[in-house]
């Protein structure tokens, strides 16, 4: 076989362009004896650490390279051709050129595209190896211009540049232009002196692939596969040749060939761009790990105990030997491991957010176990108080890096992470890339698209999968593998335990529905086996939402930074920065904190009282606020399934609310029971042996906590902490083999065999009392949870649950206006303040503030909270108000405002109701604004004019009259529809509110759809009181119809119906469509019935059966007339609109796309389209049009 090392490839990481998985890269040259290959990704380098790990572990010469977008000048952000050029690593010294080079491209150079320029480059040639790239290379570029001198004199210039490590690159994929330019290269080469090396484009491991690839750039360009004008490769070619196809291409260019292992041994095998270990895994660097510099210059060690000596006697008094020794303990290991810099980093963003007004959360994680932590402020939950343990954060037997997650308000987080930019140098510190994937259903949607499936029929597909199971594992296709692992491990009881456990999880994920589609449906499985090869390609690249890496040195000379938007990140994902030796920080955003910062300013601001909570959590109004339920926005409690247990437990002390929190969870929820009876009769309790009462009395005898699991190794057979930490972890992960012998020690001990624990039986407990207690912490293991975790959260918990219990107005004020751009959410917390009577008043321009604020008995909507308003031009309404006085009536507000609001403006204003207060209709106000604004802008521009010199003080005191029109107040529904159309919500009343009373036998209103939990991973909710099937029954009114085209011809129909609690979307396939058809009108009153559909990554919506109109007994007829169906035809008379404000009208309805004929006038000309009616598409019209220019007929 010839010998060849391709050096042009491109991994799935050129996202959506290469299909070659790096697994599957690295597991198809061990197959086949390939021992060297490159991958040079398109203008980055986000796989080069896995993949260099992968070889390593796998033995084979891994080559890190990139194909460079090299453009004239990249400070040039214009359109300028970029040439493509391929940069090899020979050593350290290279990759960390190609590292500099590519994060200039994106952090400087980035134009739709990273970039660089040749002046750059140059400056970046140690240890490089340069290939002129493929046919979009300068040189090709030249050469197929007849343009061959500058090719010559540009290939001499590389030459000049790279020496001999500069290449002449050929490739042959069937493309006309290569063969054409093949001779010219080899005259260029031989003219020149340059040698040449053979390389093919590799975009996807193997010919038949081709597909693959071709569907990804579909994806990529949002084209379907029958697309003509797509962009596509131009051969099937660009696959991973082996070198005797290598070779037949070039059979008179052998030296091409073997240039090619000439270049792969230029790249060293000891000073490689990363240290690894033999399985793969990076050496851990230390000297990237960011120091701490005090102000004074005291070492860090010194300086962290002068602290910690500071700050006990704050926290405690006195401080007792007990206190003293714990925090003697905790520096001696912290100090002893090196991590007296990683603490002071901690304290030092932190102590700069507190001192700058940034709300910081009490704590998360095991570290708030930890009594330094605690003494110098990184922490505010005592540990001794709720007996949090420190070697949960920080294990002298076990050696990893500690790691404080740190809770930040939403609004403020930027602040923080700008001040660790400033502090530790902004080239030292960068956030962390994250890969969105082409995940299970997604990708099975992306493909659907891609090959025109129709959406129903992919749908009926993603509907079988959870989001959670991989294609591979629905097809059950991983099974005989795992059967054949079980049968190998019989020997290893660990790894046979593991293998049957993943046994029983793979048969679990088969899904038999899943799998008939497949076999019966050919188009189906087509989609699907396209599916399973892309599944868990990366599709494109984000911002981790916490991550912060900080680095003793320059980020950019050891890792790729790359630009997502405005922000630079590291190309390396959270794991790798971490696993070479830099220092990640999560910095969280919690929401809570943002509600609680709000809501102890309005209490100062409303009531001139300053609010400071301390260490006491004991105020019986906070938990019994929590005991009725009463928990809608407060932390953790909101849903409904924890408001039905918060009533159960009725927590009276935080020690409650941490084990209520530790407790609702998939697995200890089983033991709620036995908490709630224990609980409730304490005296019959029983303990296996006396010595656990002090450990589990507070929690009723059951085993709840992490931190319980290590206590009852330590105090009953003689563990000390961080052994029994290293066990709690064995039994969570279940290694039996690690379990047996830790079984025997806590039973007996190990003293005899020269270990230093004692043992249960030593301490007088007997061993079949010992070996049940270890049975049953090795069937809880796996759930015990974190106390240190959950004792912080339950501070904030009770926190929001006193504000909320005592200052209800001002809290629900700040969760409000946290979630101003969240109309759901808003729409939500109005329904309770009502169902609680606290009122909502609409805007008022003379009353509101920016954003929601307490007003007597109340809340008030703010002015920014409309839409369509713009919040800039609301503020300087207020500021207007605030500087000259409150508006005295309509004339006057738009006299003073206009300078800075627009019709639109005022009309939203109109709509929301923010004039009601000065007397007249809102009708009233609609009829005569525009000419009243009309008028002001006159005498504006009279004003301005050379001529008002002489009238100027008379004219500025005019103020224009206006006749209100003596007209009726829009009808309820119309006055409500326009409100909602701006605030999002009904606030003066609810046009479904008169008819609420005649559906209370019905069993489904859209508050239930609030009642769900939420997968932190995948995003999956489980809603507790609906589920798939369930047969439903709803009162509301038709807020909008959308009817659509079946592929049979046939009309079906998607209505959005509302209540007084939100809206749902019912769908009426074509035979109920039929039935139900005449009583699809806007704002009509109905009563339906049918069934419970939760769709993939959808919200809840009804299979319709039937929906009728709703008749009030006393309108009833006397017999039943069958309805009259006529056709409607909305005519718009848009002949004032100029062309530019018509061609928006135009776009405005574009998207409102349905069956009602409508008739358009403008310009001499009438127009028709097809719309479908709604009130928003109303309120949308109002905005362009008079209600007399809008008539539906």
């Amino acid at each position: 076989m010839t010998d060849f090392v391709h050096l042009h490839l491109h991994t799935e990481y050129s996202l959506l362009d290469g299909a070659v998985k790096v697994d599957d890269l690295v597991r198809h040259c061990k197959e086949n004896g390939i021992n060297t290959v490159a991958v040079t990704d398109h203008g980055n380098m986000y796989a080069s650490l896995r993949f260099a790990e992968k070889c390593k572990k796998n033995g084979i010469k891994y080559i890190i390279g990139c194909e460079f977008y090299v453009v004239d000048d990249y400070r040039e952000h214009i359109d300028q051709h970029a040439d493509h050029l391929i940069l090899l690593a020979k050593n350290k010294a290279g990759y960390v050129n190609l590292v500099q080079l590519d994060s200039l491209a994106f952090v400087d150079g980035y134009y739709y595209r990273p970039r660089i320029d040749y002046t750059v480059l140059k400056e970046h040639t140690d240890g490089v190896i340069c290939l002129s790239a493929c046919l979009a290379g300068r040189i090709p570029r030249y050469l197929m211009a007849g343009e061959y001198e500058k090719a010559k004199a540009f290939a001499l210039e590389m030459k000049e540049a790279f020496g001999e490590d500069f290449y002449i690159e050929i490739q042959d994929h069937g493309i006309p232009e290569q063969k054409q330019i093949l001779p010219l290269l080899v005259r260029l080469a031989r003219e020149t002196g340059i040698e040449l090396v053979a390389t093919n484009d590799v975009h996807y491991l193997k010919k038949e692939d081709w597909e693959m690839q071709d569907v990804l750039m579909c994806i990529q360009t949002k084209r379907t596969l029958d697309d003509p004008s797509r962009m596509k490769m131009q051969t099937h070619e660009f696959y991973m040749k082996s070198g005797d196809e290598m070779a037949a291409l070039f059979p008179n260019l052998p030296d091409a060939i073997a240039n090619t292992r000439v270049i792969a041994d230029k790249v060293s095998e000891t000073d490689t761009p990363f240290n690894l270990k033999d399985n793969g895994s990076p050496v851990y660097d230390k000297s990237l790990i960011p120091l701490y510099t005090a102000d004074d210059g005291t070492p860090s060690p010194e300086y962290l105990r002068k602290l910690t000596m500071e700050g006990l006697p704050k926290r405690y008094n006195p401080v007792t030997d007990e206190i003293m020794q714990r925090a003697e303990y905790e520096l001696g290991i912290i100090i002893k491991m090196g991590f007296a810099d990683y603490f002071l980093i901690v304290w030092d963003y932190i102590n700069w957010s507190r001192l700058n007004g940034i709300p910081v959360g009490p704590g998360r994680g095991s570290g708030v176990g930890s009594i330094v932590a605690y003494a110098i402020g990184i922490t505010n939950v005592d540990p001794l108080r709720y007996d949090l343990l420190f070697e949960r954060f920080l294990n002298p037997d076990r050696v990893s890096m500690p790691d404080f997650d740190v809770d930040f308000c939403t609004a403020r987080r930027g602040e923080t992470i700008e001040y660790v930019r400033r502090r530790y140098h902004p080239e030292n510190v960068a956030q962390i890339v994250t890969f969105g994937t082409l995940a299970s259903r997604a990708v099975i949607k992306d493909v659907g698209r891609v090959m025109s499936v129709p959406y129903s029929d992919t749908d009926r597909v993603t509907k079988l999968m959870d989001g959670k199971s991989t294609i591979r594992e629905l097809l059950g296709l991983n099974i005989e593998k795992c059967r054949k692992k079980v049968a190998e491990t019989e020997n290893d009881p660990d790894a046979h335990d593991e293998a049957v456990k993943k046994l029983a999880d793979q048969e679990s994920k088969r899904n038999s529905e899943f799998i008939q589609i497949y076999e019966s449906d050919e188009t189906l499985k087509r989609v699907i086996d396209m599916g399973l090869k892309l599944e868990g390609m990366p599709r494109n690249t984000s911002m981790h939402a916490a991550g912060v890496v900080i680095c003793r040195k320059k980020i950019a000379d050891n890792v790729p930074l790359s630009r997502n938007g405005e922000d630079i990140t590291t190309q390396f994902d959270m794991k790798e920065v971490e696993s070479i030796g830099m220092l990640k920080m999560d910095f969280l955003a919690l929401t809570t904190l943002t509600d609680i910062k709000k809501t102890l300013d309005y209490i100062k601001e409303d009531t001139g009282e300053e609010i400071a909570f301390g260490q006491e959590c004991n105020d019986q109004g906070a938990y019994q606020l929590i005991s009725e339920g009463d928990t809608d926005a407060v932390f953790q409690l909101e849903q409904g399934g924890m408001k039905r247990f918060m009533k159960q437990l009725q927590p009276n002390c935080l020690e409650d609310l941490i084990a209520g929190i530790s407790l609702y969870r998939p697995g200890p929820m089983d033991f709620i029971p036995t908490y709630l009876k224990n609980r409730s009769d304490p005296e019959h309790i029983t303990y296996l042996t006396p010595q656990l009462i002090p450990i589990l009395e507070k929690t009723y005898g059951v085993i709840i906590y992490q931190e319980q699991v290590m206590q009852i190794f330590q105090n009953l057979a003689g563990y000390s902490l961080g052994q029994a930490d290293l066990v709690r972890r064995a039994m969570a992960k279940k290694h039996r083999n690690e379990l047996m012998a830790q079984k025997d020690k806590f039973i007996y001990g190990d003293i005899d065999k020269g270990g230093n624990i004692a043992g249960c039986l030593s301490r007088g407990i007997p061993p079949e009392v010992s070996a049940e207690l270890f049975a049953q912490m090795e069937s809880f293991a796996s759930y015990a949870f974190n106390k240190s975790h959950a004792a912080a959260y339950a501070v904030v918990t009770y926190q929001t649950a006193f504000l909320k219990k005592y200052y209800p107005k001002e809290f629900l004020a700040g969760v409000l206006n946290n979630r101003i751009d969240k109309i759901d959410e808003i729409a939500k917390y109005v329904v309770y303040m009502k169902e609680k009577n606290i009122a909502v008043y609409p805007p008022d321009v003379n009353a509101s503030k920016a954003y929601f604020s307490v007003q007597g008995d109340g809340l008030r909507f703010g002015l920014c909270a409309l839409r369509g308003v713009g919040i800039g031009a609301m503020e300087k309404v207020i500021e207007e108000r605030t500087q000259n006085g409150k508006f005295r009536d309509f004339e006057d507000f738009l006299m003073r405002c206009t300078k800075f609001i627009n019709k639109k403006m005022v009309e939203s204003l109109i709509f929301g109701g923010a004039f009601d207060s000065m007397g007249k209709k809102r009708a009233q106000y609609h009829a005569i604004y525009e000419e009243l604004m009309r008028r002001i802008a006159a005498i504006d521009k009279q004003k301005n004019s050379a001529q008002m010199s002489l009238f100027g003080d008379i004219i500025a005191e005019e103020v224009p009259k206006v006749a209100y029109p003596d007209i009726p107040e829009w009808s309820t529904a119309e006055l409500l529809s326009r409100e909602k159309s701006v605030l999002g919500v009904y606030v003066s009343g609810h046009p479904f509110g008169a008819y609420a009373s005649h559906f209370t036998d019905c069993n489904f209103h859209t508050g239930l759809l609030a009642d769900f939990e939420e997968d932190e991973e995948t995003g999956d909710r489980t809603y507790h009181q609906i589920k798939v099937d369930d047969r439903v029954t709803m009162g509301g009114i038709v807020a909008s119809v959308k009817k659509i085209n079946t592929r049979a011809g046939a009309i079906m129909a998607f209505v959005t119906v509302e209540d007084l609690y939100g809206s749902v979307e019912c769908i009426a396939f074509p035979r109920v469509y039929e039935k139900i058809k005449p009583y699809l009108r806007q704002d009509a009153v109905v009563r339906l019935s049918g069934k419970i559909d939760i769709p993939s990554e959808k919200l809840p919506s009804i299979i319709l059966d039937n929906l009728e109109a709703f008749v009030p007994p006393e309108e009833a007829p006397a017999a039943e007339e069958a309805p009259v169906v006529r056709e409607q035809v909305l005519w718009l008379d848009a002949r004032a609109l100029s062309d530019e404000d018509f061609e928006e009208l135009i776009e405005t309805i574009s998207a409102y796309e349905g069956d009602v004929r409508t008739k358009i006038l403008h310009g001499g000309k009438r127009y028709e389209y097809a719309v479908r009616l709604s009130r928003a598409l109303t309120a949308e019209l109002r905005t362009f049009l008079p209600e007399s220019c809008v008539k539906l007929v």
